[in-house]
């Protein structure tokens, strides 16, 4: 069981950053892998990137490889999405998730309510 509360979200122009951050409560937050996913309007659900339980193993999509940075402070039962070049196909509501397994491909258990990220062109 865990809480998921994600800020950082707005507008920002076509090559910019943007930093999203992910409080995190309940249990340990080395007991859970964590991960993003975002949906843009009328699109499914997409896998962005996720983290092993202490950051030493990161999964990104094929699309954001390069650009975006996950990272996490247990200490600080946080998660964060580091964005840079972004591209107006990033524009979507993004979600932190929590998942209770260790093994592949990542499994979102828990979600945040979701920070909207509009890139305009």
């Amino acid at each position: 069981q865990v809480q998921l509360v994600e800020s950082g979200g707005g507008l920002v122009q076509a090559g910019g950053s943007l930093r999203l951050s992910c409080a995190a409560s309940g249990r340990t937050l080395s007991d859970y892998r964590m991960g993003w996913f975002r949906q843009a309007p009328g699109k499914d659900r997409e896998f962005v990137t996720s983290i092993s339980r202490y950051g030493s193993t990161t999964t990104y999509a094929d699309s954001v490889k390069g650009r975006f940075t996950i990272s996490r402070d247990n200490a600080k039962n946080a998660v964060y999405l580091q964005m840079n070049s972004l591209k107006p196909e990033d524009t979507a509501v993004y979600y932190c998730t929590a998942g209770r397994y260790y093994g592949s491909p990542y499994v979102a258990d828990y979600w945040g309510q979701g920070t909207q990220v509009t890139v305009s062109s």
